[in-house]
Order: C-alpha cells, then structure tokens, then sequence
C-alpha cells in the first residue's frame, strides 16, 4: 500500500511553519513556481505550473491521518494534482504525492491592489535558506515566474498568517537576492 504524501515548494519548505511528518528534499520534474492571484485570496501566492523542461526543490511530508480531504481543505483554493512519477525522492517505501496547483483558468497576474506579502516571501526563502542553503535560494529565484509583480513590505505587521521571524543575516539576505533581481518592494498606501 502506497502511502500518502504532498510536494510543497512554497511556505510548506520552511518546517517552522508546519507540523507534517516525515518532511524531507525532494523535486518535481515537469512544473515551476509562478506568483499569482486568483479571486479565491485578496493577495498573490504561489502556484505550480506545468512546464515539461522545468524541475523545483521542495520538500514532501506525509499526509496528516492519510487524510487527503483535511488536506484538500486546508489548501482550499489548489486543485490536487497527482504527482508521483514527477517527484525524486528518497523515501524507502511506496508513496502516492500529489502536488497542489491553482486551476490555471483561475490565474491572474499580482498587481499593486493584489500584491504578494513580503512576510510570505521572507517565510519562503528562510525556508529554502535552511534547507537548501543560499543555492537554493537562487535555484528558488531562478524557477519561478513573476517577480516584476509588486511585493508589499508587510513586516512590520505582517499579514501572512504563518509568518517567521528572520535572522538579521537572514533578513540581509533576502533583501540583498531581491535586490538583486530587481523586485519592487512597495508600501501600504
């Protein structure tokens, strides 16, 4: 019998702000990350995209309960896209992974009234930071689409609920690699 696990390549990489079991590396073949909005959330968030030449770091944790319907509602706004055959693992027994996917008919690009919290994106890169060092970050960088979107600078109060405080070098950081790409950070108006 397979067990039931999920990819995450967002938030879900930084294990601070889960308790799932059995969290581990892992990548998926076939997908990148995009930052988009849809009309189910007020601002921009992470999506995977089919894209066959393409292959993202995550990590897979198993399923709560083998309870895919919990799951299913705590990620409320993605579709569960079946993954197994796309994911490298090193797990030593049968697993079925599924991946999380908002539907690509329910896409629209962040803008600055849907923008993209810097909470979540300080939350994601501390996540591949600790896990994947400072080459995953700029693997992270590299495989995911929409960084001209606008990023809110929310932290002095931020709105994503799981966020995580940061580092001072953490925080150098990640401004330093956004910088870097030209992201534009904007304030609340």
């Amino acid at each position: 019998m397979k067990e039931p696990y999920f990819f995450g390549y967002g938030s879900l990489v930084n294990t601070a702000t889960h308790d799932f079991p059995d969290p581990q590396p892992a990548s998926l073949r076939g997908w990148r990350r995009a930052w988009r909005h849809t009309d189910l959330r007020p601002v921009a968030f992470l999506t995977a995209i089919p894209d066959p030449g393409a292959e993202i770091d995550g990590m897979i944790a198993h399923v709560p309960g083998d309870d895919w319907q919990a799951l299913d509602e705590r990620e409320w706004a993605y579709d569960r896209v079946t993954a197994t055959q796309a994911v490298s693992h090193r797990l030593k027994h049968p697993a079925e992974i599924a991946v999380y996917a908002v539907p690509a008919a329910r896409h629209s690009f962040p803008t600055a009234r849907h923008p993209v919290l810097l909470s979540y994106v300080d939350v994601v890169l501390q996540g591949y930071l600790r896990v994947f060092g400072e080459a995953g970050i700029d693997r992270f960088i590299d495989t995911t689409d929409g960084w001209d979107t606008p990023i809110l600078d929310d932290r002095a109060e931020p709105r994503y609920p799981r966020h995580q405080p940061l580092t001072r070098d953490e925080t150098a950081l990640v401004d330093a690699r956004l910088a870097a790409i030209g992201v534009r950070i904007v304030q609340e108006v």
